[in-house]
């Protein structure tokens, strides 16, 4: 493994099953672990055998971690990033020390896996030669409106959404794109509950509905391209 090297390392997004050999050997060989959250990464590493110092890298501490980590690496240390689930830096910290790694001049390898958006959008069958990662749309009620003003795109929409907010969140795309238009719901994704749902915009709400289950855990919607 070469001295000074940043890899940036997708983990399963669910199914522990589904961590890639590369990404494995990359973890064990690595002088540190970064990751979101040390409890959910130590799990994985104990399932597969791996013993390696961990570092907690989150929204809060970002900053400050990054400055340490990018002294490890000038040191010729070997720093391996995860994020609690799927690729780093993609709705997850991580950009802020990779860009510091660049900066610096050191070497940046993606060790690539699981997305729940490329996921999610392999199992939504809508034929499209792009798409539009979006995210998580603000939180508020008045800022989602306002950002799905911007959104009539003629592309998939590739959007994340909390359990307690799917709701609103569904309720709103359809006031705003209208109830023909189509959207897959993609919940627990590679877990136990996984579900993916196509149906039209309009019979989104009561599906919700339909079963309190369905608005729990993780969310990727992907909503049909729009009109040209």
């Amino acid at each position: 493994m070469p001295p000074g090297t940043l890899y940036v390392v997708a983990t399963p997004i669910g199914n522990l099953a589904d961590a890639a050999p590369r990404a494995l050997e990359t973890l064990r060989r690595a002088d540190v672990v970064v990751c979101e959250d040390t409890r959910t990464t130590r799990t994985l590493l104990a399932r597969h055998g791996i013993e390696r110092p961990t570092l907690a890298l989150h929204a809060h501490n970002e900053r400050a971690a990054t400055a340490k980590l990018l002294a490890e690496l000038q040191a010729g240390r070997s720093v391996a990033l995860v994020s609690d689930a799927g690729t780093p830096g993609v709705s997850d910290p991580g950009a802020l020390l990779v860009e510091a790694a660049h900066r610096a001049g050191m070497r940046v390898v993606p060790v690539p896996g699981p997305s729940a958006a490329v996921a999610a959008y392999s199992a939504a069958g809508f034929a499209a030669d792009r798409f539009l990662f979006v995210g998580f749309l603000p939180p508020k009620t008045s800022a989602r409106r306002q950002a799905l003003q911007v959104l009539d795109v003629p592309w998939p929409l590739i959007l994340y959404e909390a359990p307690h907010r799917v709701l609103a969140c569904v309720k709103d795309l359809l006031a705003r794109f209208g109830g023909e238009r189509e959207v897959v719901i993609a919940r627990e994704l590679t877990k136990k509950f996984e579900e993916v749902a196509r149906l039209p915009l309009a019979a989104a709400p009561a599906w919700l509905e339909a079963d309190a289950h369905r608005q729990q855990g993780e969310f990727v919607l992907v909503l049909a391209p729009g009109a040209p």
